[in-house]
């Protein structure tokens, strides 16, 4: 393979550009695939994850790579775009071998640090994985980067480049795996990415790394899961950790997910909730699913009329606000959280912009464009927003007083079919439904 080095570390591969013979980018490295065989033979590197636009995942093998260098995988350009399926006998190092506790055998354990600490040998945890191609062309992994357990007041442990064949444990199969390497791999990757390497994962690989991330972040990384995923990841979480990654969530996504669950576990959720955390998520329940009411998020940015430009401003640069709800600050009547009072109108921030921070927001109010009633249907929700050319719109009850807002990617989640995450873009048919929502 002209230009690749001996040994590559797969782990370093992980987010690397993947490009064909002429230059142009096909994707990038999410993972490899591996086989394992019998006996102390070294695992065989079948080809590489690449994650290509549309962020759907083929399979590149490793026949058809011809140079792994400069920060870069090279092709020969024949490459299948068919979605990638891991095969039974099949191992993904990223996902399934790195944290992976195993045991240094005794004899190497004696030699690399002295007498073992065990009659099994030594634990240590997989950091990366180190794959070469032999002179029959075919790639093998043979090294291994580990780490021992941290001693005393060392934070971390001795770390150790190892030969393959000096380790046992590595079934496919193992109970309590961490996931801290596999998550630094993807440490950049935003929360729709991270949530398609979590989709990706067996059940129980998704369990653990969902176990080590932070709140916030698992909340964002739920709203972006299919709803079969969303369920497994809750349901096996403690349900006091389960009821605070419901806050951290948007109140209309953490509303569906709820609706998917049993009806005695979802209200046994809101009542570990705080209660006016709680409280939205139960108003939001009492919706039909393709109704406004039921897709809309309880907490849109509103602003008495008496607030300062200044303020509007400052209300959309919070970074927690999506950019649809961000693009523009409801106008209402004291109280200001939903239901507020009477709604006065919508300031867009484009018309922000153009005033000067002293302003108050009530004497530039756009009250020309009518809000949605908590009842219309999806067909008539995606014909308002097109026909307005919004990104977001107003919902009120009979009453004027505004119950939240509806987002232009609300209505996409629910356009889109159920499977859409798992389709080719080309492949996939969206409709509006009938004028009853169906």
């Amino acid at each position: 393979m002209s230009g690749a080095p001996t040994r590559v570390f797969i782990a370093r591969l992980a987010g690397i550009a993947v490009f064909d013979p002429i230059g142009d980018q096909v994707g990038r490295v999410r993972d490899a695939v591996v086989t394992l065989r019998i006996g102390n033979e070294p695992p065989r590197v079948l080809g590489l994850v690449v994650e290509v636009p549309g962020r759907r995942r083929i399979f590149l093998p490793m026949t058809r790579v011809t140079s792994i260098h400069g920060g870069q995988v090279i092709t020969t350009g024949l490459v299948n775009m068919r979605r990638f399926q891991q095969r039974p006998a099949e191992m993904l190092v990223v996902a399934e071998l790195l944290d992976r506790q195993v045991t240094l055998r005794e004899d190497d354990a004696e030699a690399i640090a002295g007498p073992a600490t065990g009659s099994d040998g030594s634990p240590v945890t997989v950091e990366d994985v180190a794959m070469e191609q032999q002179r029959t062309r075919d790639w093998m992994v043979t090294r291994l980067f580990v780490r021992r357990p941290g001693k005393g007041l060392r934070r971390r442990g001795e770390a150790l480049t190892v030969d393959w064949d000096q380790v046992s444990g590595l079934s496919l199969a193992q109970e309590g795996q961490g996931a801290a390497n596999l998550l630094a791999t993807f440490e950049k990757l935003n929360a729709a990415d991270l949530a398609t390497v979590l989709h990706e994962l067996s059940a129980k690989r998704r369990i653990e790394v969902a176990a080590v991330l932070d709140d916030e972040t698992l909340a964002d990384v739920l709203e972006e899961l299919p709803e079969d995923d969303q369920v497994e990841i809750l349901s096996k979480l403690e349900e006091e950790r389960a009821a605070d990654v419901l806050e951290a969530m948007q109140p209309d996504d953490a509303a569906d997910l709820l609706g998917e669950l049993p009806h005695h576990e979802a209200q046994k959720l809101l009542e570990l909730m705080e209660p006016e955390e709680a409280a939205p998520l139960r108003r939001l329940l009492e919706y039909a699913d393709n109704s406004a009411g039921g897709m809309m998020t309880s907490d849109p940015v509103v602003l008495s009329p008496d607030a300062t430009v200044a303020e509007a401003l400052a209300r959309v640069r919070q970074p927690e606000i999506s950019p649809a709800l961000a693009a523009q600050v409801y106008v209402c009547r004291p109280p200001l959280e939903t239901p507020t009072g009477k709604f006065l109108g919508i300031v867009h921030i484009q018309r922000l912009l153009r005033e000067p921070p002293s302003a108050l927001v009530g004497g530039v109010v756009d009250s020309g464009i009518e809000p949605l009633q908590v009842d219309v249907p999806l067909a008539e929700i995606t014909h308002h927003l097109a026909t307005y050319n919004l990104v977001a719109a107003p919902v009120v009850d009979e009453a004027d007083h505004l119950l939240g807002a509806v987002t232009v990617d609300d209505a996409l989640d629910h356009l889109l079919p159920e499977d859409w995450r798992e389709q080719d873009p080309s492949d996939m048919k969206i409709t509006a439904g009938t004028s009853d929502g169906a």
